[in-house]
């Protein structure tokens, strides 16, 4: 059963097909509400169904070889994780509203990028943010700039930059680096052209947005889900992977209110 449907319908749905014995493929974020998310995922443990979480970006090609390259060892030690996440224009402010804000519908994305490539769980967040981009997402009390520290159970150290609108395209980088060397996963260009002329050289844009940058990704998730379905195997992106970045974009939240480091611990 596939759940694409909007965030505070997933639990309910989940449940449903659980006591179904239907495997679930759920899009990100389970819910807005731990206790939510618990709920489901008991159900799912209960009626021992198939789940994978819709956090597509571990199945983009680019991202998959630096997490492959870390877990083999080739960069040592990690000690510091760089994701950029940029968009090239802001969501419409009735989205914002519902959405539960840009760390639970955009970052969400980066901490589950920086569990997958670290191997490592965060355990304590310290995020910053403003409004620079569109002052009704601040009306909206959201934020749509933010730089956010987590440590991680290994001690290294993820930095992530967010923010709303990149003038220049779609902007998805990542970056370990480690006692033994750096990997990192560069943007596509929308074509490989490059022009050199007198006054310079240029070169094509960024792919505009997740449409169009993460297609390989979307279609490898649908793949590992087939084929989980059909032999059997655990879930690539299981209900825990689907429950960790939540605990952390909460975290994230009580960050920016209270202005000082949130330990993991503290939500959950």
């Amino acid at each position: 059963m596939a759940i694409c449907t909007s965030t505070d319908t997933h639990p309910d749905l989940m449940i449903r097909a659980a006591e179904s014995g239907k495997a679930i493929f759920c899009e990100k974020p389970l819910s807005l509400d731990l206790a939510e998310v618990d709920r489901a995922l008991a159900a799912v443990q209960a009626a021992g169904v198939y789940l994978q979480v819709g956090f597509n970006r571990r199945f983009d090609p680019s991202h998959r070889a630096v997490q492959q390259a870390v877990a083999a060892g080739e960069v040592g030690d990690v000690h510091l994780v760089r994701i950029t996440s940029r968009d090239p224009a802001p969501p419409p402010v009735a989205y914002v509203e519902v959405s539960g804000g840009i760390f639970l519908d955009m970052t969400i994305h980066d901490f589950d990028m920086a569990r997958y490539v670290s191997g490592s769980e965060v355990t304590e967040v310290y995020a910053k943010g403003d409004v620079r981009v569109d002052p009704s997402i601040g009306e909206a009390g959201d934020l749509d700039t933010a730089v956010i520290v987590l440590t991680h159970e290994n001690r290294a150290i993820t930095t992530i930059d967010n923010s709303r609108r990149a003038v220049y395209g779609y902007d998805q980088r990542v970056e370990v680096f480690g006692s033994g060397g750096m990997v990192a996963s560069e943007n596509p260009l929308a074509t490989t052209t490059v022009l050199r002329d007198e006054s310079g050289t240029r070169a094509s844009t960024l792919p505009y947005f997740f449409t169009e940058r993460y297609i390989p990704s979307y279609v490898g998730g649908w793949k590992a889900f087939v084929g989980a379905v059909r032999t059997g195997g655990p879930s690539p992106v299981d209900g825990d992977d689907g429950r960790a970045p939540l605990v952390i974009g909460l975290a994230a939240w009580k960050s920016i209110r209270e202005q000082r480091p949130v330990s993991t611990a503290e939500i959950g």
